[in-house]
């Protein structure tokens, strides 16, 4: 009863999820195209057998990298499937990955969506980075007989208050499903929310190999910065970059070579908040230009992603 009366909420909020798209791709008009995989369908994968990773955004999908390097080398006959929530998240797989792995936007949680998509994918295992949990998508995926597996797992305690309200439809959809936790208390609040099979196996992100390149630009960048005092908004969404701007003129009254090293969260708003700085009257450089700031840079933007 608790996954029908979910997935009629979610046929309900079906059209404002639309508009919701549309009015995002103001800023970025990724969000207007390939509207079809959100509703499953996607163009029939090639038989053979195929692992499927889902990865919300950026950073999970730069975190999963070296798990999903290191199957592809134990199971070197394995097609692979990444699938992402946002636009961002896309364009990472495909500077990481190339046309190594077929990738697709993950469809909502519908059960015709759903159907559509494993009719047209047909993978062997799931693996779902993170925080992910998709009733719908793991019902559907238990009837098949394809193992799910919550890789890198976390939950906070926060998000476990607000799980608990709907408890009875999540442990129906965890209950068969493979937990790899990064931290005991992580398992634990999985566990609570019904989860039955969960082990501790850490974080992935320590498994990451950071390029010499970074590195060099890393240091580069620590030489250009010197022993002045420095401060990072990181992040940040509409409407906090004029406080954090605020707060730093303040701040240049009492230490005036202090840098503030801004990153807006969402790439669409980058040239926006680049021109709230200048407006304000700061000195800045940004990322993207591949200068360093100098000593009369007051702020450096962070406008570039997947670095």
């Amino acid at each position: 009863m608790a996954r029908w009366l979910y997935s009629a909420l979610l046929y309900l909020l079906l059209p404002p999820a639309f508009v919701r798209l549309w009015l995002r791709g103001r800023r970025n008009p990724a969000y207007r195209a390939r509207w079809g995989e959100r509703l499953g369908l996607v163009p029939p994968l090639p038989q053979a057998p195929r692992i499927w990773l889902h990865a919300v955004s950026v950073g999970e999908t730069i975190a999963a990298a070296p798990l999903l390097r290191a199957l592809q080398a134990r199971l070197p006959a394995h097609d692979w499937l990444v699938t992402t929530t946002t636009p961002t998240g896309s364009a990472q797989v495909r500077r990481l990955f190339g046309d190594e792995v077929a990738h697709h936007y993950l469809p909502w949680d519908l059960p015709q969506a759903v159907a559509h998509f494993l009719d047209r994918t047909r993978p062997d295992l799931l693996l779902v980075m993170e925080t992910e949990i998709w009733p719908n998508l793991f019902a559907a995926c238990r009837k098949r007989g394809i193992p799910v597996c919550i890789v890198n797992a976390r939950l906070s305690e926060r998000s476990l208050r607000g799980y608990r309200r709907i408890r009875p439809l999540l442990s129906g959809a965890l209950s068969a499903v493979r937990v790899l936790a990064q931290a005991e208390a992580d398992a634990e609040r999985f566990r609570e929310l019904g989860a039955r099979e969960v082990r501790v196996t850490g974080n992935l992100k320590f498994d990451l190999e950071i390029p010499a390149s970074a590195t060099a630009t890393g240091e580069a960048l620590r030489l250009a910065l010197g022993h002045r005092p420095v401060w990072v908004a990181g992040s940040t969404h509409e409407g906090e970059d004029a406080l954090v701007l605020a707060a730093h003129r303040r701040l240049l009254k009492q230490a005036p070579d202090a840098l503030l090293i801004l990153v807006p969260r969402h790439p669409e708003r980058f040239d926006a908040v680049a021109e709230l700085i200048g407006q304000d009257g700061f000195s800045f450089r940004r990322r993207s230009s591949g200068a360093l700031p100098g000593a009369a840079d007051s702020v450096y933007l962070g406008d570039t992603l997947g670095e």
